[in-house]
Parts: C-alpha cells; sequence; structure tokens
C-alpha cells in the first residue's frame, strides 16, 4: 500500500495516559481522565488515548452482569463527555447492544468523544478466552474494523486482543479474524492505535514488542499502544505504554507499574520510516527486578483497594517470609508492617535471631509469639483419642503434629488481624504450593498469598535483588538449607526434589503443558517425575481454599487455571 506521510510541521500532537483505574469507581476514575485530560491539553495535545475499560476499570468480572452496574457506568461516561473540552479522547468503557434479541447484551468498546460529541465507537472483535480471560462470557464481539478519520488522518482503532492475532507473530493464529488486515483492505492506515489491558508476566514485554514492530513494518505505519497500570486482585498490570515509529522502533515509551503519561507528536512517528539500515533493538528480557517491582505494587494497591492500610506476616527466619517482608515494607512503608515470629519446639535459636535481624533491617515491627504451650496442650487434648483404647501401640508423630504447629500460628496470626485490623499476609511460594508442601488452615492462612507464583529459584534471586545495595535479607537466611522446622533435623529436601530440579519439572508441566514422557526425555528421572505430578494432582482441593496470589508467570494457580479437583486421569 501507499503509505501516508504527514506534513512537515503540521503533525497532531497525542498523549498516552496511563492510569491505574479502580474496578467499579466510576467517580475515581473518571476524576483520573479528567485530569490527564486537562493535562494533555495544557500540553497542546489534539488528542488523548487512555486505556482499554479505563472508566471502569480491568476485568470487572461478573458486576458486568448487573444492569445497576451498567446503568451507573453510562451515566458517568455520559457525564465524562460533557465534562471535557478543547481535546478529542478516546476512552475504553462497555457499550450496550441494540435492536438483537440474541448474543451477550454489551461490547468491550473504544469510544471516541470531543467537546460534547461522540465521534466513533470500535467495538472489540477478538475475546480472548484463554488463561486468565472469559470475555465471551460477558461481551459479544464487534462486526467490523472499521477507520476512525480524526483531522484528515486514518486511525485504526483496535482494543487489546484485536492485534494479537497475526500470522507472522504467531505460528497458530487463535482466531480466523485479522482486523489489522481487514482495515488495511478497506483504507490506507495512517495509524494503528491499541487500547490495552494487558496483564504482566515474565517475558510478556518482549512478546507485546515483537507483535508490536511486526505490524509497523508490515503495513509501513505508526503504532500507539496504550497500556493499564495497577494490581487488580492476582493481575499485575505493567503499563509500559509506548509509541513506535514505521519501522517499529520505540520513540516513546511510559514507566513501568506505575500511572505516567507521554506526550508524542506524529511528525516523530513518520520520521522513523522504513528506511532505516538496523533492527531496531528488542527491549530485553523481563529481569528479576520487573518481578519485585510487580510484586511491590500488586501488594500496595491490593492492600490499598481492599481498604487496609497494614499487613502483618509469621517470620519464620527463612527466606520465603524474609522476602515477603521486604516487599511488603516497601509496598507499604516498614512503620505499617507488623513480622512475629512463632517459635516452636523445633525451632532453632539461629532462626528467630534471624528473623529479629530482618526486622531490623527493615524497621518493621516484631513481636515474638511462643507457640509451645499452645502445642503441648492441644498434644494433651488429643493424646486419649491419638491413644485410643483397642491400639496397641497408639498412633505416634507424624504429619499430624507438623500440621498442628502450622495451625496454631495461622490462627494466632488471624487474631492478631482480627484485633488490629491489618491484613495477613501468606509466605508460601510456587513451588511449595504446586506440590502442596504446606498447610490448609496453617501458613496458607491470610488475605493475600504474595509469592504464591514464584518459585524457589526466583525467591533466592528476588532476595539477592533485596540486597543489591545493602545487606538487607541477612545472608545466613539465603544460605541456610530450607526447612519447615516442624520435627527435628527436618529439611525440606528430606521430602521434596532438590529446588532447581522441582523448579524445572515444574516449568515443564505447569507453563510448558509437558507430559510425563516429554519430561523425562529431557532428563528427568521417570519416578521423581511422576511424583510430582502426582502431589500437583492430588494438592488440587488445597490451591481452590488458599489466599488469592499475585501472578507473574504464565500460568498460575488460581482462576486462570481450572482444572477439577474430582478425576481420575492419571499421567504416572
Amino acid at each position: 500500500m501507499t503509505p501516508f506521510f504527514f506534513n512537515e510541521g503540521a503533525g497532531l500532537k497525542i498523549s498516552l495516559a496511563q492510569i491505574n483505574p479502580v474496578v467499579g469507581d466510576f467517580s475515581y476514575n473518571s476524576g483520573k481522565i479528567i485530569r490527564q485530560a486537562e493535562e494533555a491539553v495544557k500540553q497542546g495535545c489534539d488528542l488523548v488515548i487512555f486505556p482499554e475499560l479505563a472508566l471502569c476499570g480491568y476485568p470487572p468480572q461478573d458486576l458486568l452482569e448487573r444492569d445497576s452496574f451498567i446503568s451507573d457506568l453510562e451515566k458517568a461516561m455520559q457525564k465524562l463527555v460533557a465534562d471535557i473540552q478543547g481535546i478529542c479522547v478516546i476512552c475504553g468503557t462497555v457499550e450496550r447492544r441494540s435492536g438483537s434479541k440474541s448474543g451477550k447484551p454489551l461490547y468491550n468498546s473504544a469510544v471516541a468523544f470531543e467537546d460534547g460529541k461522540i465521534l466513533f465507537s470500535a467495538r472489540k472483535r477478538l475475546l480472548p478466552t484463554y488463561d486468565v480471560f472469559d470475555e465471551t462470557r460477558y461481551f459479544e464481539p464487534g462486526t467490523t474494523s472499521e477507520l476512525f478519520t480524526y483531522k484528515d488522518l486514518s486511525l485504526g482503532v483496535t482494543v487489546c486482543e484485536d492485534i494479537w492475532n497475526n500470522e507472522g507473530v504467531f505460528p497458530r493464529k487463535l482466531y480466523s479474524i485479522d482486523t489489522v488486515a481487514e482495515m488495511s483492505e478497506s483504507a490506507t492506515i495512517d495509524m494503528i492505535i491499541n487500547l490495552s489491558a494487558s496483564p504482566f508476566q515474565i517475558g510478556k514485554p518482549a512478546v507485546r514488542y515483537n507483535i508490536f514492530s511486526t505490524l509497523c513494518r508490515q503495513y509501513d505505519v505508526p503504532l500507539l499502544y496504550v497500556n493499564q497500570t495497577g494490581g487488580q486482585d492476582s493481575l499485575l498490570f505493567d503499563g509500559q505504554s509506548m509509541a513506535l515509529g514505521r519501522d517499529g522502533s520505540i520513540v516513546a515509551q511510559a514507566e513501568r507499574f506505575q500511572e505516567d503519561m507521554i506526550v508524542i507528536d506524529t511528525d516523530d512517528l513518520v520520521r522513523k520510516a522504513c528506511t532505516t539500515a538496523h533492527e531496531p533493538a528488542v527491549p530485553e528480557q523481563e529481569d528479576t527486578g520487573a518481578v519485585f517491582e510487580a510484586l511491590v505494587m500488586g501488594v500496595k494497591d491490593y492492600v490499598g483497594k481492599c481498604g487496609f492500610s497494614k499487613a502483618l506476616l509469621g517470620l519464620s527466619g527463612g527466606i520465603d517470609s524474609s522476602l515477603t517482608a521486604a516487599i511488603a515494607c516497601v509496598a507499604l512503608g516498614p512503620e505499617n508492617v507488623t513480622g512475629v515470629a512463632l517459635p516452636s519446639p523445633y525451632t532453632s535459636k539461629e532462626s528467630i535471631e534471624d528473623a529479629r535481624q530482618l526486622a531490623e533491617n527493615l524497621g518493621c515491627n516484631f513481636d515474638i509469639i511462643p507457640i509451645t504451650p499452645m502445642f503441648q496442650s492441644a498434644l494433651e487434648t488429643l493424646e486419649p483419642l491419638f491413644n485410643k483404647e483397642g491400639q496397641a501401640t497408639g498412633l505416634g508423630p507424624d504429619v499430624t503434629e507438623q500440621n498442628l504447629q502450622a495451625r496454631i500460628r495461622g490462627n494466632i496470626l488471624m487474631a492478631l488481624s482480627n484485633k488490629f485490623g491489618a491484613l495477613v499476609l501468606s509466605t508460601g511460594n510456587k513451588s511449595e504450593m504446586a506440590v502442596g508442601y504446606c498447610t490448609l488452615y496453617g501458613d496458607m492462612n491470610g488475605g493475600l498469598a504474595v509469592i504464591s507464583d514464584v518459585p524457589k529459584q526466583l525467591v533466592y534471586s528476588l532476595s539477592r535483588y533485596v540486597n543489591r545495595d545493602r545487606e538487607i535479607i541477612p545472608m545466613q537466611i539465603i544460605n541456610k538449607e530450607p526447612s519447615a522446622e516442624l520435627a527435628p533435623d527436618q529439611r525440606d529436601q528430606d521430602d521434596l526434589p532438590p529446588y532447581d530440579m522441582l523448579d524445572k519439572i515444574l516449568a515443564a508441566y505447569l507453563e510448558e503443558h509437558k507430559g510425563v514422557d516429554q519430561i523425562v526425555e529431557s532428563g528427568f528421572d521417570r519416578d521423581v517425575v511422576e511424583d510430582v505430578v502426582r502431589r500437583i494432582k492430588i494438592n488440587e482441593y488445597k490451591r481452590k481454599q488458599a489466599p488469592l496470589g499475585l501472578k507473574v508467570t504464565s500460568k498460575s494457580f488460581g482462576y486462570g487455571r481450572r482444572y477439577p479437583t474430582a478425576q481420575n486421569y492419571k499421567e504416572y
């Protein structure tokens, strides 16, 4: 196709407004949108673009089934259209369908308006249903891909998944429709605009860049991408909105994991034409720092959006609780975090001192509550049943006594939460959650599982990242052999494969969807692989009762992973 060239010096100034909305808080979200639009006007912008479903927040889930929610959203949209003057706005919202008695009643739309008038609406056509997405539950797909003409420019306005179907990027296209291809066949596209609510996961920014740059080069057009930021339940939105030139290179990019606004001139995008002698640089794969920032943002937003200001957690002197405490202190401020050591008869003095030293380094509150008296009392109460008449030797100590200690600790933490209004953070990692190396109603208690999608090896990397400038997590915690300290001389590796091996098997099975035979063929012992897969299966019931966890990998435990608890498919 023949590329369109802007007149030099006559380009548009466009603002990409990356905001952190609160689901269902129309007044709060409207205020953000209005303030960003006013700032864009001050900077001389002609157009300001907001993320997907910016007015109601993403994802609203089953709130969309409530007529009152949709009615209030419509009123908020009408007021927003009337209140913003002097600039064209493209904003994500929900539209009702009219004139049809079949199909879903709503559209996921990008609506353009200016000076009190709605100018254009693009309805999302490709509705994802994989992983954490379930959009066909609520929305009807749009039927056409039309261009929005604004100041003599033909703008290809799309919503998130609408551009995630390019055959030059994906080996298997998920949809029969290619929205950008359809637009290009009808007329010349001067610019692709994408409103998005794209959650973070490790490596995803590089995937996005590959999609965007491929489209730019294929259609010889600039691309503007505006993403939501902030935490919404388990989902973490990284933002990183960007403007790409016609050669696919990044002209401007917003900050990650925070609200930001970038202003670009279309002349700058056009100058990035397909005449460069080199390929644009691909952004680096997500590093440990990005995961740490994501978890900090997730804790801050979940605690704050749920109406809390303080958090507490058990500090065992181990690496998992230490990392969780470090994340919480950055997110909430150390003065709002309390660590509680809960030593049992098997807790070493070194663990208590390590927990105390960590709290001092972080500057958070610290308390010690020994659980030995409660544990002994519980054992005495249960002893007659454990050694019931008719049993020749009685029932000796086993995992029951270990779980009892964990549940006493869980009860104490929840009591402190009730009394002082602090949210309990559970501290288990993904490796433990996967194989059930955790106690239901014990260490799994809490309101938010901060690192439940962080494999053990990444826990170590994140802990070293925390110490990048100075020692915060004591090195003896990082270097010690992991132990639950619920029995004499207990070590995690007495019950589990080495974590470096376990994490690789879990990644292959959970994230890459490989079967037992495939994993064994890659070099792992069959007995070990079969045992890991067996544990994953039989502990599904625990994970379904676990606290909500923050998602950072491609497949986390939570509503993005839907496996039946009662089932009998065996791969081992």
